[in-house]
């Protein structure tokens, strides 16, 4: 007769039945529960329904005020990127590569070049996000020691091939300008 240590749990499942073993059960109570949620859908009243704010989008646009009051979306919401830029309307980006080193889907491509300007030793020569592989996490704003970088609040990112959504250092700073009174959240 051998014992078992007792820091040793035996996690064999339990031999299923005969009924088990057909999966009709989990089947019927799988569709009991579609229906139940179906039917009690198609029963609410106005007084029950939930606070739904429906937008017919693009005619009309949810904006950043609504989404707040009672909207779907969380206050900590990440939207398009934008660069920043300095006091003398220069890109505030000092070409750290931070920002590209912290992203996880590895969406942004710096090249960076000696600064014009004494105040800094580079600046970014080219800087591009390639907003369908990123992930909207929010490590590039967090890592960059500048605050360069940040994503904004909207939501409206169109575009018809793949090129047209790598965005250029260009594109980011034309951003800005569009939402130099948003602040992020």
């Amino acid at each position: 007769m051998t014992t078992e240590p007792a820091n040793i749990v035996d996690v064999t499942p339990a031999p299923m039945s005969r009924g088990d073993r057909l999966f009709l059960p989990a089947i019927f109570k799988g569709l009991g529960t579609t229906l139940r949620h179906t039917l009690g859908n198609m029963g609410r009243d106005g007084k029950n329904k939930k606070n739904i704010h429906v937008v017919k989008y693009p005619e009309e646009r949810r904006e950043h005020r609504d989404v707040l009051e009672g909207g779907s979306y969380a206050p900590t919401f990440r939207g398009v990127h934008r660069l920043n830029k300095d006091d003398q309307d220069r890109v505030k980006c000092v070409a750290c590569f931070m920002c590209a080193t912290a992203c996880p889907a590895n969406c942004i491509h710096i090249v960076a070049d000696e600064a014009p300007w004494d105040d800094r030793e580079k600046y970014p020569k080219q800087f591009d996000i390639d907003e369908l592989r990123c992930i909207f996490c929010g490590m590039c704003e967090e890592a960059c020691p500048v605050d360069a970088i940040e994503l904004t609040p909207r939501y409206e990112i169109v575009g018809l091939t793949r090129n047209e959504m790598i965005f250029d250092k260009t594109k980011l700073l034309e951003i800005f300008d569009q939402t130099i009174d948003e602040k992020p959240m």
